[in-house]
C-alpha cells in the first residue's frame, strides 16, 4: 500500500498522541461505555499536553464520530489525522511518542485496492468507484428507447431491431467512457463487470486498453429493483482477494530473485539503510503487534538507523529513539515506497525490501 495519506501527519513536529479505541455505540448505554473506555485509555497518555488530550477526548466521545472503532493522531492541541475502523481495534492502545503509532491502523485496514464496480444492462449501468475517500456512485444512461426487441414481424421488424441494437451499443459506449475515466482518475487496478449477459460483451468490446487490462467479468449482479446485492459483492471481494494474492506472490518472487542480484535487502538495519538512501520500492513485513524493536531517528522522514552512530554520521546531532514500525511508516511515506504485509517471510526480523536500484 501507498502511504501518501499520512504525509500531512508528519508535517507537524511531535511528540504525537496516538490512540485506538472501541467507539461502538450500537448497544444500550453505548455512549457511556465509550466514555469509560476513553477514560481508562487516556491514563496511558498522562504525559500528553492538556490541549492535545482535550481534543482527543472530544473526538472519541463525539456521537458524530461513532464507528466500530477509531484511530486518531494529534499534536499541538490539534487532531492531525483520524480514521474510522470497520471493526473495533485489535487492542486499545495509546502512546505519547516522537512519531505517530500508525502501524496498527495500517495492519488492521489492510490493502486499499482501488477498483471500479460496474453492473450493466441495456439501459445503462451503475458504476461504483472505490478509491481514496468515500465510494463514488454514478448511473450512466444515454437513451432508453427502443431497448427491447420484439417478435412482431412485418416489414419494419428488422429496422426496429437495428434501432434497438444501436441503443444498446450507444449505452455501452457511454458506460465504457465513464469507466475509462474512473480508471484513469483513481489509478484503478481492477474493473469488475456484472449484469445482463448480452450487455457485458458490448461493454467489454468498447473499454479502453487500460480498463481492459484490469477487467474481471463475474456472473452475479443485476440492476433490477429489489435484486440482492450480496452475490455481486461476494464476487467483487473474491476478485480483490485474487488480485492481492497475486500481487503478494509477485513481490515475494521479486524479493527472492532480487536477493541474488543485489536488488533486495533483509533485516531491519539493511532496510533502514536502503530507505535512508531512497532505494526502496516496497517494504515487505510480517505484522507483529507485539514487536518492541527500536531505531534511531532524525527530524526528516527518511532519517532512521538501527544504531545511534549511523544517524550522527548522517548529520543528526541528537537522534531520538522510537518504535521501528513507526519510523518505517514515516520513511515509506516520505520516500514514496510501498508497504505490503505478508503472512510469512524468510528474513531476519521478518522484514525485507525490494529495491528500485
Amino acid at each position: 500500500m501507498k502511504l501518501d495519506m499520512l504525509r500531512p501527519l508528519y508535517e507537524r513536529e511531535g511528540p504525537y498522541a496516538s490512540a485506538y479505541l472501541d467507539t461502538d455505540r450500537a448497544v444500550e448505554q453505548g455512549g457511556d461505555q465509550v466514555e469509560l473506555r476513553w477514560k481508562a485509555l487516556s491514563e496511558q497518555l498522562a504525559d500528553t499536553d492538556k490541549p492535545t488530550l482535550a481534543v482527543m477526548e472530544k473526538l472519541f466521545t463525539d456521537v458524530n464520530a461513532a464507528a466500530p472503532g477509531r484511530a486518531a493522531f494529534a499534536a499541538g492541541g490539534e487532531i492531525l489525522y483520524t480514521e474510522a475502523l470497520a471493526e473495533p481495534p485489535r487492542r486499545a492502545t495509546a502512546r505519547w511518542s516522537p512519531l505517530p503509532h500508525v502501524m496498527p491502523l495500517l495492519a488492521q485496514r489492510g490493502e486499499n485496492v482501488p477498483h471500479v464496480r460496474v453492473i450493466i444492462d441495456h439501459l445503462g449501468a451503475d458504476v461504483v468507484t472505490v478509491g481514496p475517500g468515500a465510494p463514488r456512485r454514478t448511473s450512466v444512461q444515454v437513451q432508453d428507447w427502443p431497448h427491447q426487441k420484439t417478435a412482431q414481424g412485418g416489414w419494419s421488424q428488422r429496422h426496429y431491431e437495428n434501432n434497438v441494437e444501436e441503443t444498446w451499443a450507444r449505452n455501452a459506449r457511454a458506460v465504457a467512457e465513464a469507466v475509462d475515466e474512473e480508471v484513469r482518475r483513481i489509478g484503478a487496478v481492477l474493473v469488475v463487470v456484472a449484469g445482463d449477459p448480452q450487455s457485458r460483451p458490448l461493454l467489454v468490446e468498447k473499454l479502453g486498453k487500460e480498463a481492459s487490462d484490469r477487467l474481471v467479468v463475474v456472473d452475479h449482479g443485476s440492476r433490477a429493483t429489489g435484486s440482492d446485492p450480496f452475490p455481486f459483492n461476494q464476487d467483487v471481494e473474491s476478485a480483490i482477494d485474487s488480485w492481492l494474492e497475486g500481487r503478494r506472490t509477485e513481490l515475494l518472487e521479486r524479493y527472492q530473485e532480487g536477493s541474488t542480484k543485489e536488488l533486495a535487502v533483509s533485516g531491519l538495519s539493511a532496510v533502514a539503510c536502503a530507505l535512508r538512501e531512497g532505494r526502496v520500492d516496497t517494504v515487505l513485513m510480517v505484522d507483529r503487534p507485539d514487536s518492541d524493536a527500536l531505531v534511531w531517528i532524525g527530524p526528516e522522514g527518511g532519517q532512521l538507523a538501527a544504531e545511534r552512530e549511523e544517524m550522527q554520521e548522517w548529520g543528526v546531532a541528537e537522534p531520538r529513539q522510537d518504535r521501528a514500525d513507526a519510523a518505517l511508516a514515516r520513511a515509506i511515506s516520505a520516500t514514496d515506497a510501498e508497504l505490503w504485509f505478508v503472512p510469512e517471510l524468510d528474513a531476519p526480523g521478518e522484514i525485507a525490501a525490494v529495491l528500485r536500484f
